[in-house]
């Protein structure tokens, strides 16, 4: 069981490390290629808030990677109350998204997967999203029509990379199976494993910035998880 008590703090080195690794994207693109596109998809609702504040450090450190990088625009999504939904402008200043970020507090609700995908959707139609991230810890929503869109996603090539808080199967294959329509990942962390989750995601900055010849470079030398997500976005 997972202690959500512990509060297990963001060490300056490990954000350096993270920063850099994404900076080195730049290289890899193609000169003149436009930047690549991320949508960070957050589950804000109650559920999250005995590890809210730390996964927000983390993902707060994607957004200084957008940043750093130059080569990867950011928009944030997130749900959570009554049918609360939030999108943000496309963005590589992390200092307002980082403000964002901070202003958002976990709120009693719904799953809202549906809407954030189909977000997704829309814009991937106007300019293609390079991949999403989704975080979160349920799925309280009928499925059928999340794996349509989920499908859809993945005619324009746009990958949905599944993180899900703690354990529960029956979320676990939605998950998975939403990851798997759109040529995505999954992959389950929790806050006691808080440098997973920071290779994690700096590994699909570096997916989205540059590609599968990027990722691959950096997943060669990581956890076995990364290379197990990397097995799955590039099999």
């Amino acid at each position: 069981m997972v202690n959500h008590s512990d509060k297990l703090p963001v060490k300056t080195n490990d954000i350096d490390s993270f920063l850099k690794k994404v900076k080195q994207v730049k290289s890899m693109t193609s000169y003149g290629d436009p930047a690549g596109k991320l949508a960070f998809i957050i589950d804000a609702t109650a559920s999250r808030q005995p590890t809210w504040d730390y996964a927000r450090k983390i993902q707060s450190s994607m957004f200084d990677a957008a940043d750093e990088s130059g080569s990867l625009n950011v928009q944030l999504i997130y749900f959570r109350g009554m049918g609360e939904f939030y999108v943000s402008p496309w963005s590589n200043d992390s200092k307002t998204l980082n403000r964002e970020m901070a202003d958002v507090l976990c709120m009693s609700g719904h799953t809202q997967i549906e809407q954030s995908l189909n977000q997704v959707l829309l814009e991937t139609r106007r300019a293609h999203v390079s991949a999403a991230v989704y975080i979160g810890d349920a799925c309280e929503e009928p499925v059928n029509s999340i794996y349509r869109i989920a499908g859809e996603l993945g005619l324009h090539k746009t990958p949905v990379f599944m993180f899900q808080e703690h354990y529960d199967k029956p979320v676990e294959s939605i998950y998975r199976e939403i990851a798997r329509l759109t040529g995505g990942a999954y992959c389950r962390f929790d806050m006691n494993s808080p440098d997973l989750l920071k290779e994690l995601l700096s590994a699909v900055a570096i997916y989205a910035a540059g590609g599968s010849r990027a990722l691959k470079m950096f997943a060669d030398k990581g956890t076995a998880q990364l290379q197990e997500m990397t097995r799955q976005l590039l099999k």
